[in-house]
């Protein structure tokens, strides 16, 4: 049996107190493929991760909110009092919708200025804007309720969600992580078996980002975060289930990109739900956060997490750009978003161009980069001893 050495456990193996470059750089790589995936109809889009396996960067940002999370807070619910401990976790949750909804009203002035300065009156017909103007007093409580969600801003509302569950996630994952895993995945089956949701008032149906589905990856990055600041890992590496991940990984990306077995893949899964499997087993549903997508997501983390070469990717200088993005993930992924409805309305109508394409999204990641050095630099001035004489 392949033995897992010292060096391996020593170069994944957290060390607490000290920032993790790991979780920085994958969250910077997260926010930029979100960034390039939130104005369609670019070239590049076809190169970000959702073109190679079943699950995408929104699964990376919310397992890693949850490890983040855990990382942020654990350290509160342990030294106590308690009362503080929630109070921090809650403000955090109060600034994300706060932040949510400027981000909202930004994106609605774009449109506005779009439709009123540049003849693009089609930009009001899309991203669930339109209902602004056929239900607008319905629209106008639903958009503070969280419960209308314009379209690609769909993943603050969930953050903040789970972010208010949070206190109850580590009082008891604090003591029985197990049972919290264990009811975790009760509540994603229960959500996925009743079609369980939130309500998406003024409009049918429910929230985009089903809470009650997605919680299940915000939980295990929350369990991971907390082991993480003790210096231990929530899932341990077993060589076994390292390359069985692997082995998936590569499967799927096959099944990507050879349609021969894209199909007969295909045909097999629909065999399964021809005998009886639920949808959210068998379909590749984002809202329920369907099995296919989730055990992509999990593999994919397992793997990144157990290759020891990744510290060193991390720390390395051509990896200094995303671990600054990742450092400031608020502040980049608010802006990100508004710069992207930008983009949506002046890429609308063309069609994909390498030289037009690549420089407004050139442009938009330097104005992120831009965000991100500053704050980082202004945060180490705050720090530094002359700042307070």
């Amino acid at each position: 049996m392949l033995q897992r050495s010292p060096e391996l456990d020593q170069a994944v193996k957290a060390v607490p107190g000290v920032r993790d470059a790991r979780l920085d750089m994958f969250r910077g790589i997260a926010l930029v493929m979100i960034f390039i995936n939130h104005v369609p109809g670019t070239l590049y889009e076809n190169y970000t991760s959702r073109n190679f396996g079943f699950s995408d960067a929104a699964e990376a940002f919310v397992f890693m909110s949850g490890m983040a999370a855990g990382l942020a807070y654990s350290g509160r619910f342990r030294s106590g009092p308690i009362w503080l401990a929630i109070t921090k976790v809650w403000a955090r949750a109060r600034q994300l919708y706060f932040v949510h909804l400027t981000i909202t009203l930004l994106s609605l002035a774009i449109f506005a200025a779009a439709a009123l300065w540049f003849d693009q009156a089609l930009v009001l017909t899309s991203n669930n804007v339109n209902v602004l103007f056929e239900q607008p007093l319905a629209t106008i409580i639903g958009i503070p309720l969280l419960s209308h969600q314009l379209g690609y801003l769909n993943i603050l509302p969930l953050y903040v969600t789970l972010l208010l569950a949070t206190p109850l996630f580590l009082v008891v994952g604090l003591r029985w992580p197990w049972l919290v895993l264990g009811g975790s995945i009760l509540l994603w089956v229960i959500a996925g078996q009743f079609r369980f949701n939130l309500p998406n008032f003024p409009m049918r149906g429910g929230w985009f980002f089903n809470p009650f589905s997605w919680q299940v990856l915000f939980v295990v990055g929350l369990l991971s975060g907390v082991a993480m600041k003790q210096g231990k890992r929530f899932i341990p590496y077993i060589a076994p289930l390292f390359w069985l991940a692997v082995a998936f990984l590569l499967y799927v990306l096959v099944w990507m990109k050879v349609p021969a077995v894209g199909e007969a893949s295909r045909g097999v899964l629909s065999m399964i739900s021809a005998a009886g499997a639920p949808f959210y087993v068998t379909w590749f549903d984002k809202t329920f956060l369907s099995l296919p997508r989730l055990l992509h997501a999990f593999a994919l983390f397992y793997v990144l997490g157990s290759v020891g070469a990744m510290t060193w990717v991390a720390q390395c200088r051509i990896a200094a750009p995303f671990r600054l993005l990742g450092r400031q993930g608020l502040a980049v992924f608010a802006t990100g978003t508004v710069i992207s409805m930008g983009l949506q309305a002046i890429k609308l109508g063309r069609e994909p161009d390498p030289v037009f394409d690549g420089l407004i999204l050139a442009g938009g990641l330097a104005a992120l980069l831009a965000l991100a050095w500053i704050l980082s630099r202004t945060a180490e001035i705050a720090r530094s001893p002359r700042s307070s004489v």
